[in-house]
């Protein structure tokens, strides 16, 4: 077997099997809440920044609007948030928190925490993988826009 082909030998896997594990510690942390992780990080960008348009969510989480408007729009009907047109471009919708959607912040407070001391890394192996993992994001990024 050619050994570019073994699976020990692919990136790609190590990557999809880290990240399936470590999007699984936040289940049962989330789950008493109601939310998945998905919407965990629309959270995570909303509470930065409280508003934005769903363009420039999909480019933050790496997320095409296919995956990200069913999941607005639950989130809308549970009262989380909302999502309007911008009077100046109708295309363009913006999302917004309620208050409800503030409130959660304080529930999932300890969640990182959490999620991060079930990791075997050292502080400065933490920032070096999340430096090489968004240089590889970026590089992916840059090729898909050529």
């Amino acid at each position: 077997m050619d050994d570019a082909l073994r699976l020990e030998n692919q990136l790609c896997f190590p990557l999809y099997a880290c990240a399936r594990k470590v999007v699984g510690k936040y289940t049962p942390l989330l789950k008493p809440l109601n939310i998945t992780y998905t919407q965990y990080i629309v959270f995570l960008v909303l509470w930065d920044c409280g508003s934005i348009t769903i363009r420039e969510l999909c480019r933050k989480l790496y997320l095409d609007t296919g995956t990200l408007t069913p999941l607005l729009k639950k989130m809308q009907t549970e009262g989380y948030l909302e999502r309007r047109r911008d009077p100046e471009d109708e295309r363009v919708v913006i999302v917004t928190l309620t208050e409800k959607g503030y409130a959660l912040k304080e529930q999932v407070k300890d969640v990182p925490g959490s999620v991060g001391s079930c990791m075997p890394l050292t502080a400065e192996e933490a920032v070096a993988l999340y430096s090489l993992l968004y240089k590889v994001l970026g590089s992916i990024d840059e090729d898909e826009e050529t």
